[in-house]
C-alpha cells in the first residue's frame, strides 16, 4: 500500500470501505448460506481460470457475479464477490485482492439494485419468468460492466497510467475487453436458470465448458507466441548483417500495425500486417553483406541484388502458411505509386494494400533512426518528408493514417546503435529505405 501514490491509496481505501459498508449493512434475510458458499466456489474457480492478454486479463468470473445478483440479490452478490477475491488462486498482494473484491462487490450491489428496480425477482428464475426477466438482467449486466470500468479507470488515473486525453486514448482494446466481459456476464442468467433444475450440480455444468474454452484459448495464445518467436528469430538473422538496422523490423511491424488499426482493419489482419512488417526485409539474407554495407556507389549488379531482395524474401517465407496476405506485403513493399518501384513496377492500387502500408512504416522508421551517414530525424521532419513523397512514392491514405496514429499514440525514438569495435569494417553511407537519400549507382543518376 505504501508503494502506491497518495491519490491511489485514498481511492483504494474509499472503494474498500464502501464495499465493506455495503456488506456489513445487510440485510441477509432469506438468503440460503449454502447457495452463498457454492456461488463463492464458482466465482473463485472462474476467476482463477483467467487468461492474460498483453497487459490485461480476462476471466469468466463476471458470470458468477451476475448469477449471484439473480439468486441472492444485491447484498448477497456483494458478499460473494468481496469474500471470493480473498480466496482466488493467484499470487497477488492483499491490497490488490481487497481492491478487486471491493470493486466487484460495489458493481454487483449496483447491478442487483438495478435488477430489482426494473422488476426482476430475486431467486431461481422459473419458466414463467422468461422472457420478462431478460430486460432487467441485461440492464443489471450493463450497470455491472460500467461500474467495474469506472472504478478500474479511476484507479488507473490515480496511478498515472491513463490521462483524460480522448484523442490519445486507445478505446478499441478497452471496448474489446468489456464486450468479452459482457459475453461472460450473459452466462449469469443461464447459470441461475440451470440452478433451479439441477441445484449445485449447475457448477459442474458451467465450469466444464469454461475449462474447455480456456484450454482452447490457451492453445491459441501459445501458437501465436510460437509464431512471434519464429519470426523474431528471422528478424535477428537479417539484422546481424547490418548493425545500424537493429530493431528496425520490429519497429516497422509496430508502425504497420498502427496504420492498419487506424484504417479500421480487424484484429486478424492487423496481426498479419505485423508479421509482414517483421519479415519485410528477410530477403536481405540473400544479399551479400558487402553490398548492404558498401560505403560507395553501387555497381549495376549490386543494385540489381538489392532490387531482388523483396522477391528473395517471398521465396524464403512463402511456405509459412499463417503468413497468408503478408506475403504480398513482403514481395511488393518497394513498389511506388508512380510505377517506378521494384521488383515489378506496379503502380497505384495495383500495389497490394499491405505493401503500401509497409512502405510508409518502413520509410518512417528509417528516417527516425540514426544511420552511419546522418543522425535520426525528428518525428516532425519524417512526417514532412512522407507528406512530400505522398502521391508519387507513397499512398497518401497510408501516410495520413500513420500521421493520425502517431499523433494519438506517439512514437518512441530509436536509440542509436553503437558501431562495431572493428574500425576497419565498411559502413554503408546510403539506405534503400530512406526516401530522402536516393541510392547512388555508378555511372547512372541517383535512384
Amino acid at each position: 500500500m505504501r508503494a502506491l501514490p497518495g491519490a491511489a491509496r485514498l481511492f483504494v481505501g474509499i472503494v474498500v470501505l464502501c464495499a465493506v459498508g455495503v456488506v456489513a449493512a445487510g440485510p441477509y434475510d432469506g438468503i440460503d448460506p449454502a447457495t452463498l458458499v457454492l456461488l463463492a466456489v464458482l466465482f473463485v474457480v472462474a476467476e482463477s481460470m483467467g487468461t492474460v492478454m498483453g497487459k490485461t486479463g480476462i476471466s469468466p468470473s463476471s458470470s458468477a457475479s451476475l448469477a449471484a445478483v439473480v439468486l441472492v440479490g444485491p447484498v448477497g452478490a456483494a458478499l460473494v464477490d468481496l469474500v471470493s477475491w480473498l480466496l482466488v488462486f493467484r499470487r497477488q498482494s492483499l491490497v490488490k485482492r481487497a481492491f478487486n473484491g471491493a470493486q466487484f462487490a460495489i458493481a454487483a450491489y449496483a447491478a442487483g439494485h438495478t435488477f430489482v428496480a426494473l422488476g426482476g425477482d430475486i431467486g431461481v428464475p422459473g419458466r414463467a419468468d422468461f422472457p420478462l426477466v431478460v430486460a432487467p438482467f441485461v440492464a443489471a449486466l450493463l450497470v455491472h460492466t460500467l461500474v467495474n470500468t469506472l472504478l478500474m479507470g479511476g484507479l488507473m488515473w490515480c496511478l498515472g497510467v491513463i490521462r483524460l486525453q480522448p484523442r490519445r486514448f486507445r478505446w478499441r482494446p478497452l471496448v474489446t475487453l468489456e464486450l468479452s466481459s459482457i459475453g461472460y456476464g450473459v452466462l449469469g442468467l443461464l447459470i441461475a436458470a440451470i440452478w433451479g433444475v439441477v441445484g449445485a450440480f449447475a457448477i459442474v455444468l458451467v465450469l466444464l465448458p469454461m475449462f474447455t474454452a480456456r484450454w482452447a484459448f490457451d492453445q491459441y495464445i501459445a501458437e501465436q507466441r510460437a509464431h512471434d518467436a519464429t519470426l523474431a528469430t528471422l528478424c535477428q538473422a537479417v539484422e546481424t548483417k547490418d548493425y545500424y538496422t537493429r530493431g528496425h523490423c520490429m519497429r516497422v511491424s509496430k508502425g504497420s500495425g498502427m496504420i492498419a488499426r487506424e484504417l479500421g482493419m480487424n484484429a486478424e489482419r492487423v496481426q498479419t500486417i505485423r508479421y509482414a512488417g517483421m519479415l519485410h526485409d528477410v530477403g536481405k539474407l540473400g544479399v551479400p553483406t558487402k553490398v548492404l554495407q558498401k560505403s560507395g556507389k553501387l555497381t549495376e549488379e549490386e543494385y540489381a541484388a538489392i532490387q531482388l531482395h523483396p522477391m528473395r524474401g517471398y521465396e524464403i517465407v512463402r511456405e509459412i502458411g499463417f503468413l497468408d496476405e503478408a506475403l504480398a506485403g513482403i514481395m511488393h513493399h518497394h513498389e511506388r505509386m508512380d510505377g517506378r518501384g521494384y521488383p515489378m513496377g506496379l503502380a497505384g492500387t495495383d500495389i497490394p494494400e499491405f505493401a503500401r502500408i509497409i512502405s510508409v512504416a518502413d520509410a518512417f522508421d528509417c528516417m527516425t533512426s540514426t544511420r552511419s551517414y546522418r543522425r535520426a530525424r525528428s518525428t516532425e521532419e519524417a512526417i514532412a518528408e512522407l507528406r512530400r513523397c505522398a502521391g508519387p512514392q507513397f499512398d497518401p491514405k497510408m501516410v495520413d493514417a500513420l500521421i493520425a496514429a502517431v499523433d494519438r499514440d506517439g512514437w518512441e525514438a530509436h536509440e542509436a546503435v553503437d558501431p562495431p569495435e572493428d574500425d576497419t569494417a565498411e559502413v554503408a553511407q546510403q539506405d534503400h529505405d530512406d526516401p530522402s537519400v536516393p541510392l547512388r549507382v555508378a555511372g547512372e543518376a541517383e535512384r
